[in-house]
């Protein structure tokens, strides 16, 4: 997540039920951040053991999809509203209801409304469609993002979280604050997108195979997509010149920097070493600018940095992004800062931002600033060049690559690489050391990427038009009433008060066949519970 972090210490694997805070200690985001994932993991931990893989509740599972063809310019899917829950986590596609302006003066007391061809006001649309889907931002103009017209094809739900600050959502700042104070807390929304699979991704035979090998199939296909398949470690060590520098930090430290930071490596452009490359923040990617204008190269702010630490200086690269680019999950090009006008709190860029970015204000087009420079890579004897490709740093498997202040990073040979995946290196100054798991020789341990943690589930087979074999799980409720004794029950019941009242039974009869009594009503009644819950 691209926030203001000092580090992120939630670890599943150790088992932590609770954060507890203590009196007159100092509180930190992280000790609120951990509370917060301890409680997310072992909801949704929960949610998967009850639910399964995925599944939406009997009566209101959402994501029932309808395939729309037939005389239009373009295939559509329209996507019924309810909850899917996919590896325990909910996502909601009930459409909210647009709200009721106030009637214009001279309205008469209608509410102005677009009105159809018989006068009344269009109805708002109640479900979504693969256009227009919240989270989707799918464009026309892309043949890659138009649906498939080679049938059949699988319709699936791709899921995962990201985090949104202020500078895309400007409701999260409290203007009492002014203007000049930073922005408070952020947040994790979580994502989904409707997807189609061309069928021939996953090697099924025939157009119409059964519906419990294409989840079987799915399944192979997500559990590939989403595993790890690039790994990463990290280290400080002391640079040859830093008996050269003025002593702002312990002479030993290997870790050079002034101030304590949270180091992100994130990859910019994916696929194997070769083609992939990869950027870096000291900020964890947190440090933004709204943008509140775009006139070819140039880019109005809506405010710059509150010091010159987290403020944009020539030479500094950054990235164009908006809702659409960041939901997305695309890599957009790494701009350089050629010129600043601070009395505007306008940029200069070394080029246009990509088209379709940051064109549209209701998406919030805003700037983030990384930390690489051209310079700050080391050219090794026999390595590759130090020159960027698109902006970005190229990535050199097997070998420790310097990004500053004695702080190296280390690629796994062998990897592929997705765009998105990150690490964080917490550097502390203290220590004079960043903080990465080691082993007891003190050795760096490779890591898989600390997210983007991306779920599947799958939704519908697509053979044409209003034909979709429904792949969703459906799963009831737990409670059940308990149902009233019926008349055999209740006599029963009265029989065996009386024998314990007036009559004692012999002990042949005692031996041979057990009287009733009120526990075997209960038991009676319990059984009926539990098939009126299975059914």
């Amino acid at each position: 997540m691209h926030a203001d972090l000092s580090r992120i210490t939630h670890r599943p694997e150790r088992h932590y039920s609770a954060v507890i805070a203590q009196q007159g200690r100092v509180q930190l985001d992280a000790d609120a951040n951990e509370q917060t994932a301890i409680q997310l993991f072992q909801a949704r931990t929960l949610a998967a053991d009850l639910i399964g893989a995925h599944g939406g509740p009997h009566g209101a599972t959402g994501f029932r999809i309808e395939m729309q063809g037939g005389s239009r310019e373009l295939d559509d899917l329209i996507i019924h509203g309810g909850r899917y829950y996919v590896d325990g986590i909910l996502c909601d596609a009930t459409r909210p209801e647009a709200g009721v302006p106030v009637p214009a003066d001279g309205a008469g007391g209608k509410a102005a409304a677009e009105a159809d061809d018989t006068g009344e006001p269009a109805a708002p649309p109640t479900t979504w469609t693969y256009w227009d889907q919240p989270d989707g931002y799918r464009d026309p103009e892309r043949p890659g993002d138009r649906l498939p017209t080679q049938f059949p094809y699988l319709a699936y739900l791709k899921v995962w979280e990201r985090t949104v600050t202020a500078a895309e959502d400007p409701a999260l700042r409290e203007v009492a604050l002014g203007s000049a104070m930073p922005d408070t807390a952020a947040r994790a929304k979580v994502v989904w997108q409707v997807l189609p699979l061309p069928g021939s991704a996953l090697e099924l035979e025939g157009d119409n195979p059964p519906v419990a090998d294409i989840r079987t199939a799915f399944t192979r296909w997500a559990q590939k997509a989403a595993a790890p398949a690039s790994r990463l470690a990290a280290r400080s060590r002391r640079p040859d010149h830093a008996d050269d520098e003025p002593c702002l930090v312990t002479p030993e430290a290997r870790y050079r920097g002034p101030e304590n930071q949270l180091y992100r490596v994130e990859v910019h452009d994916g696929g194997t070493a070769k083609d992939a490359t990869f950027t870096w923040s000291r900020e964890n990617g947190s440090v933004t600018f709204p943008v509140d204008a775009l006139d070819g190269t140039w880019v109005e702010l809506a405010a710059l940095g509150s010091d010159d630490k987290l403020d944009l200086h020539v030479g500094d690269r950054v990235e164009f992004l908006d809702s659409a680019a960041t939901s997305r999950g695309e890599a957009e090009p790494l701009l350089r800062v050629e010129e600043l006008d601070l009395p505007g709190r306008r940029v200069r860029l070394s080029d246009e931002p990509a088209p379709g970015t940051g064109r549209r204000p209701e998406r919030h087009p805003f700037l983030r600033r990384w930390d690489h420079q051209e310079s700050s890579r080391q050219v090794r004897r026999g390595a590759k060049d130090g020159r960027l490709r698109n902006g970005a740093l190229r990535v050199e498997e097997g070998d420790w690559l310097p990004l500053e202040d004695g702080v190296e990073v280390y690629f796994a040979a062998g990897g592929t690489y997705r765009t998105g995946d990150f690490w964080i290196i917490p550097a502390r100054t203290a220590t004079g050391d960043v903080e990465w798991p080691t082993d007891p020789a003190r050795r760096p341990l490779l890591q898989a990427p600390a997210g983007i943690a991306v779920h599947y589930a799958p939704l519908a087979w697509v053979q044409g038009e209003q034909t979709a074999p429904d792949l969703r799980l459906a799963f009831r409720p737990l409670s059940a009433g308990i149902p009233a004794a019926d008349e055999a029950a209740l006599a029963a019941e009265a029989e065996a008060r009386e024998e314990e009242t007036d009559g004692t039974p012999t002990t042949s009869e005692a031996t041979s066949a057990p009287t009733a009594s009120r526990s075997q009503t209960t038991a009676a009644a319990e059984a009926a519970v539990d098939e009126g819950g299975a059914g």
